[in-house]
């Protein structure tokens, strides 16, 4: 499906300026979400058409998500890997832009008017169903033709199990795949290529440029992979207690066991029958380090780690923009981590 980049029109409904967030679920809640949306949608395709005269003005930054107008294909990404992946293998041939600012919680990913008219009007949505049900719904109202979902191009492991009825609370459904998929750079690397061949298809005029930088990305995670894999083979414990059920895929690919305080929501609060199993296993398993994360509390992680004897070390699930290097640099940074506490030789 070649790139689009169309103008919006406005019609005669209203709306008011306000985020967009899923609500509980049921038919009259589903119709409360798509009226919202349809009328966030036309008011951000007003907002675009002023700030930038229908596809004349600069490029949109960060958060905004407003893409292609430079004149170039317009790529939209949902959140950080995604954008690093894209941009990687755009290159100079399209204007890759994204839905998440540095320093946000993805999964807590609110979409403004503004963001839900650039889903509208980009020419391809680059994201993972699963992580952010704004962003699962805005794609399935406003482009689900032009949408390349990262979960589909990869063999995926199942969720934990573990929502403990957060789905249920907030209305919307959680996947029965773990979503964090870029995690595993060869899964990655996997979906580089498959993007690369998507873009090539939609703009066969740059399609030697897409292909070429989709294999030098490909040959860049490669690289990284067989660092982890040297890094973390041979380690006094395997076990990682996360924060949160993040690393399922990079445990799966280096012989790892992981185990989340909460589940794929980093937002879930774990019940005291899930903290004391946790603690259990610490124990008996002799961890000495409860993994914590940047942009999610440590409060419930050291607790744990007073409960258990054990010390605290941030492990990123690389789900927002490092504030300095990129994705390798950071699963490098991981790496460093990792294997300090988990005493690999």
């Amino acid at each position: 499906m070649p790139f689009s980049s169309r103008c919006g029109s406005l019609d005669s409904t209203s709306a008011h300026d306000r985020s967009i967030r899923p609500a509980r679920a049921g038919q009259a809640g589903e119709t409360t979400r798509r009226a919202r949306l349809r009328a966030a949608a036309l008011l951000g395709a007003g907002l675009l058409l002023a700030a930038a005269g229908c596809g004349g003005g600069p490029a949109g930054t960060a958060g905004t998500g407003a893409a292609g107008t430079s004149g170039k294909p317009g790529i939209l990404a949902a959140f950080y890997p995604l954008e690093w992946m894209t941009a990687k293998v755009a290159g100079p041939d399209a204007q890759v832009t994204t839905l998440t600012q540095p320093g946000v919680e993805p999964h807590d990913l609110e979409l403004d008017p503004r963001q839900i008219a650039s889903v509208e009007q980009a020419g391809l949505v680059v994201y993972i169903k699963g992580v952010q049900p704004a962003v699962d719904e805005a794609v399935g109202e406003q482009a689900p033709d032009k949408a390349f979902d990262v979960a589909t191009a990869i063999s995926t492991l199942p969720s934990t199990g573990d929502e403990e009825g957060h789905a249920e609370e907030e209305g919307h459904e959680e996947p029965s795949y773990d979503p964090h998929v870029w995690l595993d750079p060869t899964r990655l690397a996997t979906a580089v290529t498959k993007l690369g061949d998507r873009l090539a298809a939609a703009d066969p005029a740059h399609a030697a440029g897409y292909a070429a930088r989709a294999k030098s990305t490909v040959a860049e995670l490669t690289a990284l992979d067989g660092e982890l894999r040297a890094g973390l083979a041979t380690c006094k414990s395997r076990t990682l207690v996360t924060s949160h059920s993040a690393f399922g895929y990079l445990a799966d690919r280096y012989g790892l066991k992981q185990v989340g305080i909460s589940g794929l929501d980093p937002e879930a609060e774990p019940s005291p029958a899930r903290l004391a199993e946790v603690a259990r296993v610490a124990k008996q398993e002799g961890v000495t380090t409860i993994f914590t994360e940047e942009l999610v509390s440590p409060k419930v992680a050291e607790v744990l780690a007073k409960e258990v004897g054990a010390t605290t070390a941030v492990l990123n699930p690389i789900e927002s923009r490092p504030k300095s290097g990129d994705y390798l640099s950071a699963a490098r940074a991981n790496l460093t981590v990792l294997r300090s506490a988990l005493g690999c030789s």
